[in-house]
């Protein structure tokens, strides 16, 4: 097994696991938490993609820095409709 499947099986079993999880709980905020890590194992697998030659694929590791500041904004208005939505009588 290389680096690169070793990245790979890891970024499918964080995948299922968040949509798992995001499947059987009821609570808004464990569903924001399983969006993520969803979101996170999406992110690895476009890293293991980028390092599969010698030379890292600028494409693909420009989408994972954009993803992730992608990723840090959705989960903050995320959380702040959640709360919008909690305080509401």
């Amino acid at each position: 097994m290389t680096l690169i499947q070793f990245y790979l099986g890891l970024a499918v079993l964080l995948i299922v696991v968040g949509m798992v999880r995001m499947f059987l709980v009821r609570d808004r905020v464990a569903r924001l938490v399983a969006m993520n890590v969803v979101g996170a194992g999406t992110l690895l697998i476009l890293i293991a993609l980028a390092a599969r030659t010698d030379s890292v694929d600028p494409v693909l590791t420009a989408l994972v820095i954009t993803g992730l500041v992608i990723t840090v904004a959705f989960t903050a208005v995320g959380a702040l409709l959640i709360s919008r939505i909690e305080e509401e009588p």
